[in-house]
């Protein structure tokens, strides 16, 4: 294959709420929020689902790899309960091979609520289920190794079995990519982030806010500083601003497409990764791969949900 994601199997429930919405549920716009059952299941009760989609991050950016043409594979937890089989039904269905066995589990398959704001802006309430424990022997460790580049999650991240997982495949990889995926994760997780930006990865997708978060700074160049101090491929996406690579001593940058009608801004970042990972593997430049990225986020922000 040429790339492996590994990332949180997770059922997207999509909602339009007011911003009042989220003041009242004491939610800050445009971040990650972990939830427990009893949260998960009184917000689902407050609101309409416009719609049901299989999501995760990496899924979303193996998924569009392979709309793209790549031989990707997924491995994510699920139940064997009707989620987790549609789950993986929709990955089978875009053409990702999915390399794990679900079983009968005692959590449900996890479950993401996005809502959607008039400003296209999403925050997401996420209920792992069974989606967060993932543990070493739930990884198809000879597939990474047949793999040019793995694919990591931030938001799967996280002490104890999930973390000796996703170390162990970092060690059997060839190559490394990974998503920080999200403000909560960097300053939750910043001493070892930052330790597997500077030493374990090959390939760091982050967004402005994330990467200066990382470093504890507000001014993008020193962002830029850190990335070139790396020696590694650090892509930093600003939202309107367009997007920047840095590997080595190159710095690449691509303006964002403003001719278009932003719907929602789920999915924005794994449609990116996507479009530069595959213009990446075909041996393409640093701005070919910028400006692959901004078109495969371009057409997923022009539409509801996470997938193109």
């Amino acid at each position: 294959m040429k790339i492996l994601g590994i990332g949180n199997a997770i059922v997207d429930v999509l909602s339009k709420v007011s911003d009042e919405f989220l003041v009242k549920n004491l939610l800050t716009k445009s971040t990650m929020k972990l939830v427990e059952e009893t949260e998960f299941k009184n917000l689902l009760s407050s609101i309409k689902i416009e719609q049901t989609i299989s999501g995760g991050s990496v899924a979303n950016s193996i998924v569009g790899l392979s709309q793209l043409g790549n031989d990707v594979g997924f491995i994510g937890k699920i139940n064997n309960d009707p989620l987790g089989i549609n789950y993986e039904k929709g990955l089978l269905k875009e053409n990702v091979s999915f390399f794990y066995k679900k079983q009968n589990e005692t959590l449900p398959t996890g479950t993401c609520i996005i809502l959607i704001t008039p400003d296209s802006e999403r925050t997401m309430c996420t209920y792992l289920g069974i989606a967060g424990k993932i543990n070493e022997s739930d990884i198809d460790y000879k597939s990474i190794q047949k793999s040019e580049i793995t694919f990591l999650e931030g938001y799967l991240w996280d002490d104890g079995d999930p973390q000796r997982a996703l170390e162990k495949a970092i060690e059997s990889s060839n190559k490394v990519a990974m998503t920080l995926s999200d403000l909560f994760c960097v300053e939750r997780h910043k001493k070892k982030f930052l330790d597997l930006v500077e030493r374990k990865l090959d390939i760091i997708f982050a967004n402005e806010q994330e990467i200066l978060s990382l470093i504890n700074s507000e001014k993008i160049e020193d962002a830029i500083n850190f990335a070139k101090n790396t020696k590694k491929n650090v892509i930093i996406t600003r939202g309107s601003k367009g997007a920047i690579s840095i590997h080595n001593n190159e710095v690449s940058e691509c303006k964002a497409n403003t001719d278009i009608n932003i719907v929602d801004l789920t999915g924005a970042g794994d449609l990116f990764a996507a479009g530069y990972l595959h213009a990446y593997i075909n041996n393409l430049s640093l701005i070919q791969c910028l400006e692959k990225g901004t078109e495969m986020s371009s057409k997923v922000i022009s539409k509801i949900g996470a997938r193109i």
